[in-house]
Formats: C-alpha cells, structure tokens, sequence
C-alpha cells in the first residue's frame, strides 16, 4: 500500500467537485427543460418585437400573453 499525500487528497477533491458540478449541471438543464418553458424578461421581449413598453403593457392587460412578475420584473413566456 502506497501512503496517501497532501497532493493525492488535493487531486481527488479537484476531481470530486469537478464530477459533483457536471451532475449538477445536467439535471439543472434537465428540469428547466421538463418542466419549465422558456422565460424573458419583458426588455428582452420588446426588443425582439420592437414595439414600446405600452404595448406590451396592453397585451399582458388583455391576457394575450402569459406572464410571471417576480419581485418586480415582468416575465413572458417565449412561445406567446
């Protein structure tokens, strides 16, 4: 048996959190994909758009676009 040293255990502490992070990674996208659409914030959405907050204002009034507001900001749902 070969002893273990500083450097061996600094190894498999890199390794370890490198391996924890791809997993972590993987399902984080997993569930965005699965259970979640596809969220943009309302600058986002007027630019893609190009047309003035007001306007988008009365869409989301009307109910012709699904919205969240999260302390403050507004968010869409992409595929509206």
């Amino acid at each position: 048996m070969e002893p273990l040293t500083k450097e061996d255990l600094r190894q498999f502490k890199i390794q370890l959190l490198y391996e924890i992070r791809q997993i972590l990674d993987e399902k984080m996208k997993t569930t965005l994909n699965d259970t979640h659409p596809e969220w943009i914030r309302s600058k986002a959405v007027r630019i893609f758009m190009n047309m003035s907050p007001g306007t988008l204002q009365s869409l989301r009034i009307t109910g012709k676009v699904r919205f969240k507001k999260v302390l403050g900001s507004y968010y869409y749902n992409f595929e509206d």
